[in-house]
């Protein structure tokens, strides 16, 4: 009786030598990519527990050789620094351009992706357009709007020019676009209207693509410096990018008590993301539903 080999099977697959070695490659390069965004960041918060006589030392060290907070007591504990003032600020304003732009950008962008109405494709494209133009444009433009109509030194002068911006149309329009219009002309032979097949059927549907914008539209206004600084002249109605701007003077800077003020403004930012990552992982993953 003649034995007969049998080849071992695997249940696992190997991945071929000619696939292996371009994936190293694309882990090692976003590997060095992400420690080049991360190792700043860790310089930053380890500069925030320094004391002073370490922060222009030629040797180069990530964990402080004297762990203070001394930092964080200057800016929360001066009077001269209204720190908590301009955080509760930054928290209000970012919040009200965050829920305003997801509200009117929804609605705007369903109505381009479902309803016909005359020069809908020829108005799109000149919203589109205006993404290629420099915010800095704008400025002039906006300043004078603002000013002529009363609003500087005014948070409604910094929310407004804010709700203009394109990008949110353009970003929910391809997601309403990507939903099945079965759904919709179900809720209409149920006798739904327009607004009720939106609100109901539409929007819950958005979560991960409104939750996604929503923390990109809160980092931007949580971030704005200049347009904050041109409309609000009174110290205490300051957001905190523009506040923490009066520790750097013009001969000196506090850069451990910048290092501590940059932490804090990312706390709010950092509870965000952890928040909503999982509908902004879904929004990435699918673009509606598949059928």
């Amino acid at each position: 009786m003649n034995a007969q080999t049998e080849t071992p099977t695997y249940s696992g697959r190997k991945r071929p030598p000619n696939q292996l070695i371009p994936r190293i490659l694309i882990y090692a390069l976003l590997t060095i990519i992400a420690l080049l965004i991360i190792l700043p960041l860790l310089w930053g918060l380890s500069t925030s527990f320094k004391p002073k006589s370490e922060w222009f030392l030629p040797q180069i060290f990530w964990i402080p050789r004297t762990f203070t907070l001394d930092n964080y007591q200057s800016i929360l504990e001066n009077p001269s620094l209204p720190i908590t003032r301009w955080f509760l600020n930054s928290v209000l304003v970012a919040s009200i351009i965050t829920v305003l732009i997801l509200a009117i950008d929804s609605i705007a962008a369903y109505a381009y992706a479902r309803m016909e109405f005359p020069g809908k494709r020829i108005l799109f494209g000149l919203l589109l357009a205006t993404l290629f133009l420099p915010g800095v444009m704008f400025l002039v433009p906006n300043f004078l709007t603002v000013t002529s109509l009363g609003l500087l030194n005014n948070y409604a002068g910094v929310v407004l020019p804010a709700l203009s911006g394109v990008f949110g149309v353009f970003f929910m329009r391809q997601f309403f676009e990507s939903l099945p219009r079965e759904l919709e002309e179900a809720a209409f032979i149920d006798g739904a209207t327009r607004l009720q097949t939106f609100l109901l059927i539409a929007l819950p549907l958005a979560k991960p693509a409104l939750a996604t914008l929503g923390i990109i539209t809160f980092l931007g206004a949580w971030n704005d410096f200049l347009w904050p600084l041109l409309v609000l002249k009174d110290r205490t109605l300051l957001t905190l990018p523009p506040g923490l701007r009066t520790l750097q003077g013009a001969y000196t800077s506090e850069y451990g008590q910048m290092m501590a003020g940059a932490v804090i403004t990312s706390i709010p930012v950092l509870i965000l993301y952890l928040l909503l990552q999982r509908y902004i992982v879904e929004s990435v993953q699918t673009t509606g539903l598949k059928g």
